[in-house]
């Protein structure tokens, strides 16, 4: 597919324009015939795959329906990432507070001193695919009106950049997710394992 994009195709190629842009292709000289038939190979694999997301896809939007979670009701989480913040806590019951949680996603802040500066920086301990997971719903929060955005806001006004501003937005949603799995874990009708 990378031969494709030079002869003019878009950048942004789907299996079906590259499969049609293949149809017209009737090459006579054997090197070409080779690269038509390795493009049609892989046209055919991107389909397969394709079959393949949308069928998992499927599976963890059911999965996550079926756990009677409400993570997906906070903005910036669909079923993906209400998924991933599921299976990688196995269980909100095992943290002792929200700052432990927040530790273990990575996002609590870290003191750091240079002479008589005191400063937080980012913790590069913790679950990154959790850390990963609020950085999604913090980038998402900040580019809606959100309460987040209006979180995000005020710290930049009180003189942080974006980077300091981030890091207290996402340790605030890992606080939010936190109280979000007690409080399903408190209603659910299904006792915890």
């Amino acid at each position: 597919m990378t031969k494709l994009v030079p002869a003019g195709l878009p950048r942004k190629l789907t299996a079906d324009t590259a499969a049609a842009a293949l149809r017209g292709i009737r090459p006579k000289a054997s090197l070409a015939r080779t690269l038509r038939g390795l493009a049609t190979d892989l046209v055919a694999e991107i389909r397969r795959l394709d079959r393949r997301i949308t069928t998992v896809t499927g599976q963890i939007t059911a999965a996550v329906a079926e756990s009677s979670t409400t993570l997906t009701e906070l903005h910036g989480i669909g079923d993906l990432l209400a998924a991933k913040i599921l299976t990688r806590t196995a269980g909100v019951g095992r943290f002792r507070s929200e700052a432990a949680f927040a530790s273990y996603c990575g996002v609590a802040p870290l003191e750091v001193f240079s002479g008589d500066v005191k400063r937080h920086r980012l913790s590069r301990a913790g679950d990154r695919q959790l850390n990963s997971a609020l950085h999604v719903m913090a980038i998402t929060q900040i580019r809606h009106p959100t309460p987040g955005q209006a979180y995000y806001q005020r710290k930049r006004a009180e003189g942080k950049g974006h980077k300091a501003a981030l890091r207290c937005l996402k340790r605030r949603l890992a606080d939010v997710v936190y109280r979000t799995m007690l409080r399903d874990r408190d209603t659910s009708l299904i006792a915890p394992a």
